[in-house]
């Protein structure tokens, strides 16, 4: 039996691995992004990064900062191109609420998770989380490790058979 690749889908523009090493993800909303014209080009070329990217509540609004989308060299000489500009997250009303209730609780936070393609508009996934400690990440690194071993175990005994 062919082994069966986890791969990202044509859709999605950037991933943010690392988020899930990090925190505890309780929640996830999809939100559209106010974007100009040469950032929507740049996303089409995959020219961005979410890594580093995090997501602030600001008079009831939400903004993403730190998210850094590098202009192509065809862009124009009269647009003022800023890589890591902040930009705001489109959501109702209701939803900023809900998750304004959420950040109130001690240690909470809004992560950045994935930005993909959904019918020619552009989305970001966050996550609403809380952090791992350094004793959870191990152990999840030792759940990892366990069923990777599994699988190769049970990859070995059924060639075997």
């Amino acid at each position: 039996m062919a082994k069966k690749n986890k791969k990202i889908s044509l859709n999605t523009i950037a991933f943010n691995k690392k988020a899930r090493h990090v925190y505890f993800i309780e929640q996830t909303l999809e939100a559209g992004l106010s974007l100009e014209g040469w950032e929507v080009k740049s996303l089409r070329d995959s020219k961005v990064q979410i890594k580093e990217s995090y997501v602030i509540l600001r008079s009831n609004e939400i903004f993403l900062y730190g998210a850094h989308i590098s202009p192509l060299k065809s862009v124009s000489t009269h647009v003022n191109s800023d890589p890591i500009r902040t930009r705001k997250l489109l959501l109702n009303r209701l939803e900023i609420n809900r998750i304004k209730e959420k950040i109130n609780q001690k240690g909470a936070t809004i992560v950045a998770l994935k930005l993909y393609w959904i019918r020619g508009m552009v989305k970001l996934e966050i996550g609403l989380a809380k952090g791992k400690k350094s004793y959870d990440k191990r152990q999840d690194n030792k759940l990892r490790d366990w069923q990777r071993d599994k699988q190769r175990t049970l990859k070995q005994i059924n060639y075997r058979l």
